[in-house]
């Protein structure tokens, strides 16, 4: 049994004859009348009881009628949604994104649901690390990651489009050895307390392997996973911060020594990532496009 039968047999029904259903179907009666017996030898049952040029409907005939009526409009609701979704009516895509994404994507996301009003933006908010297990199990179509030395590998796994780049910088107290400079090297703040971030922050690997490099392990006084939380706590003297210039460029200039970091200099680089080779959906899709044209 198939859906072009039952779609034939039921319009034999409706339209109270063969030929007056091939017609309505565009095809010719002994067409119609083959995907009816067809579909009798199918069921083995009889579903028209001919009498002539007239028919009545057994009780197996009543039953598929009814049943034939629900599986086509089910099949009909089924291409509505589905054209739906191929003209972006309707459709939502899972974003894993950091907190410290938000400045660089509300304008993508203000483009998105001006040009597509109807599709759900659900956002994961998380750090990378976590954000990059999320791409990997499936929970989330596309996430922000950082682009590091550390994580160099992910990139055969996934693809990817940049979203922002930006240097690192060291957030001190005003009060600090270093006001007034305009770059710090590394090995300058081996004596400092570090404020950290959250457990699932790559930042947490880019500082520890810069440090390590320049030849010390930083001392750990505090971590937030909130990057305005880490600003406050460095302004009340709890350690040092290195963090993007994008988001000290924020923060009130008369409350903070800020300097480039250099010797190493490190960049933020956060970048828009997706499963090389998966089935990404039409919500997902058209926020691409709109990211590379953006």
């Amino acid at each position: 049994m198939d859906l072009r039968s039952l779609r034939y047999f039921v319009a034999v029904v409706d339209h109270q004859g063969f030929s007056r259903a091939a017609e309505q179907l565009h095809v010719t009666q002994p067409t119609v009348s083959k995907m009816i017996a067809q579909l009798e030898q199918s069921l083995d049952l009889v579903l028209l009881e001919r009498i002539g040029k007239r028919f009545t409907l057994t009780d197996a005939g009543q039953v598929v009628l009814a049943r034939g009526r629900a599986l086509l409009a089910m099949h009909a609701e089924l291409n509505v949604e589905l054209a739906d979704l191929q003209q972006l009516r309707r459709g939502e895509l899972r974003l894993g994104v950091t907190q410290q994404a938000h400045q660089p994507l509300a304008p993508l996301l203000a483009a998105y649901h001006r040009q597509y009003p109807d599709l759900e933006l659900k956002l994961f908010e998380d750090g990378t690390q976590a954000i990059e297990t999320n791409l990997r199990n499936g929970t989330l179509e596309m996430g922000s990651l950082l682009d590091y030395a550390g994580n160099a590998h992910i990139w055969t796994e996934f693809d990817s489009l940049p979203l922002v780049s930006s240097p690192l910088c060291v957030l001190a107290p005003l009060a600090s050895p270093w006001r007034g400079q305009s770059t710090i090297a590394l090995r300058e703040l081996a004596d400092s307390p570090f404020i950290f971030y959250g457990a699932s922050f790559a930042l947490n690997d880019i500082v520890t392997d810069a440090c390590a490099a320049a030849g010390f392990q930083p001392r750990i006084s505090g971590r937030s996973g909130q990057w305005d939380f880490v600003a406050s706590l460095v302004r009340l003297g709890v350690g040092v911060a290195i963090l993007p210039k994008l988001f000290c460029d924020t923060l009130p200039q008369g409350q903070f020594s800020i300097a480039t970091l250099t010797e190493p200099a490190l960049d933020w680089k956060l970048r828009l990532a997706w499963r090389r080779n998966s089935h990404l959906s039409f919500a997902a899709r058209a926020w691409l496009n709109l990211a590379r044209t953006t």
